[in-house]
């Protein structure tokens, strides 16, 4: 028995100095912000969903997640670029024309284009992640493996996880992101240690728990230490987009702030069954079995009537430089509004930069834990009136996600279609044509039936007829994504793209009344 589990330490040794190896070979370079020149350069593709499947399956549609991926299309203006893209299933080809359609720089019948671009799939819609219908397909990877060159390529997805490195592993190409074995850190308690290390402010919690019991006792000791505290968030340790996020109510035991923390940790314990959720799928009992699979923290509730959700997004380079290419004002909703369902660039000019420096430091403190690829730092931004009315903002850092989110790929695209520069010293991003852009994206669009049945080409002429289209010249209007799930689901992305904020809600409304009135 000794020598099996020494044997299997060994290997899982091995894996990770290969995986290690192969990441050494990466170019020092941003795909979203660097010109990759004249340079021979293979990109697969492999925008796999690897996370937990109960928390995926809440979600409509959720292999079509995997479009989100598709602005990088325009890499293919570079000649020696070529994009090797792997989805659950087929996409459709409306899909593909209107992203060359619209992407600068890229001729729709270019047939060197097309040559250039190679589109694979695994015919399989089931809820599994796509890294995992790939692994177990020998002759897709071999597919992919006769058409990468593994000397000049590299693997970008949505998320990593060791599904990500044995596939990386498996074809010999390395991947552009986070090594799992750092991936800890882009958890809820590895967020705690992370802020508290580069002295970012940050909401008072716990340490991750196992178990109830011992949630409680974390509990009394966080309320221990903000005796004034109303509220308490109870977050699991993996938890996406506000998913399986509990709000225990201090007030019913409000008596019981000055007792010993025996005392309350008993009460909490016993409050935990009125614990209220953001999805209401959930409920105690399914987040109390949860608690002992991933673990979970508790935190102070950060109670205020003007009160925002700004977020940080940055890049990690293979070299361990800190580059930060976005802020985002985070659109939520839930009863205490902490399920994502959108963002707006850029986020408010009050504290824009503020969070930006914020989130810099949190890089550099992430590139010196040896972590690589994307990231993104979510904030709770509080406003309090001065004497004069007037708004001061304080700013905390609430949590790290080391992977693509939600925010990442409407600035990837933004930044295409303006050939942009983002400016650091004011958080804005200028188009080639020397004007500041701004959007609003929404993933959620499905309130209407009658969008259900549509397919892409079909909304693609609903576009055309009512002259939605995305204007080249202006630089502005509507960008549509996840038009796959429009079919089966109903359901529908948006980036809106305007010279100010307000241009870009007109055009978005603009949207939403022709959609309605399908």
């Amino acid at each position: 028995m000794g020598q099996k589990i020494e044997s299997l330490n060994d290997n899982l040794f091995s894996l990770a100095e290969q995986f290690r190896s192969l990441q050494n070979k990466l170019p020092d370079q941003c795909l979203e912000l660097d010109d990759l020149g004249k340079q021979e350069l293979d990109i697969l593709i492999v925008p796999s969903i690897s996370m937990s499947p109960r928390d995926t399956q809440k979600i409509l549609g959720i292999h079509h997640w995997e479009e989100r991926l598709l602005p990088y299309l325009a890499l293919l203006k570079y000649p020696n670029v070529r994009l090797i893209y792997v989805t659950s299933q087929p996409l459709h080809p409306a899909l593909v024309d209107y992203y060359l359609h619209i992407l600068p720089e890229i001729t729709l019948l270019d047939t060197d284009v097309r040559k250039r671009l190679i589109l694979l799939s695994t015919y399989d819609s089931s809820l599994i992640s796509l890294s995992s219908k790939v692994l177990e397909r020998p002759r897709l990877i071999q597919q992919i493996s006769d058409v990468v060159k593994p000397e000049k390529s590299l693997m970008i997805c949505y998320v990593s996880t060791p599904l990500e490195r044995e596939l990386s592993i498996r074809l010999q190409v390395p991947l552009y992101a986070l090594d799992p074995d750092l991936e800890h850190w882009g958890t809820k308690s590895g967020s705690q240690k992370i802020f508290s290390e580069c002295d970012v402010p940050h909401p008072d919690g716990s340490q991750v728990v196992w178990n109830t019991r011992d949630l409680a006792i974390a509990g009394a000791e966080v309320w221990s230490r903000n005796p004034n505290t109303k509220r308490m968030i109870i977050k699991l340790n993996e938890g996406i987009g506000g998913l399986c996020t509990g709000i225990l109510d201090l007030e019913k035991i409000v008596e019981l702030k000055k007792s010993s923390q025996v005392e309350k940790a008993e009460e909490i314990y016993k409050q935990l069954d009125s614990v209220t959720f953001q999805d209401k799928s959930e409920d105690w009992a399914s987040l109390s079995n949860r608690i002992q699979e991933q673990g979970a923290i508790i935190q102070v509730y950060i109670e205020g009537n003007e009160k925002r959700s700004p977020s940080v997004q940055g890049v990690i380079t293979p070299g361990g430089e800190t580059k930060i290419i976005s802020t985002h004002e985070q659109i939520l909703n839930g009863s205490d509004g902490l399920l994502f369902q959108g963002c707006a660039f850029p986020a408010e000019a009050a504290y824009r930069l503020k969070i930006q420096e914020l989130g810099r430091k949190v890089g550099e403190k992430l590139a010196q834990k040896g972590v690589i690829g994307p990231f993104s730092v979510d904030f709770l931004a509080v406003g309090q009136p001065d004497e004069n009315g007037n708004l001061t903002w304080h700013c905390q850092a609430v949590e790290i996600n080391i992977r693509r989110g939600g925010a990442s790929h409407p600035f990837t695209l933004l930044n295409f279609l303006t050939n942009g520069y983002y400016d650091t010293t004011t958080g804005l991003l200028h188009s080639a044509k020397g004007l500041p852009k701004y959007y609003i994206t929404s993933e959620q669009i499905h309130e209407h039936s009658n969008y259900r049945g549509l397919l892409p080409d079909q909304l693609i002429e609903i576009i055309s007829e009512h002259q939605l289209h995305f204007d080249p010249s202006t630089e502005t209007g509507p960008v549509f994504h996840m038009m796959g799930a429009l079919s089966e689901f109903g359901k529908l992305g948006i980036t809106s793209i305007g010279n100010s904020h307000e241009e870009a809600k007109e055009h978005l409304d603009r949207v939403m009344k022709v959609l309605e009135a399908i």
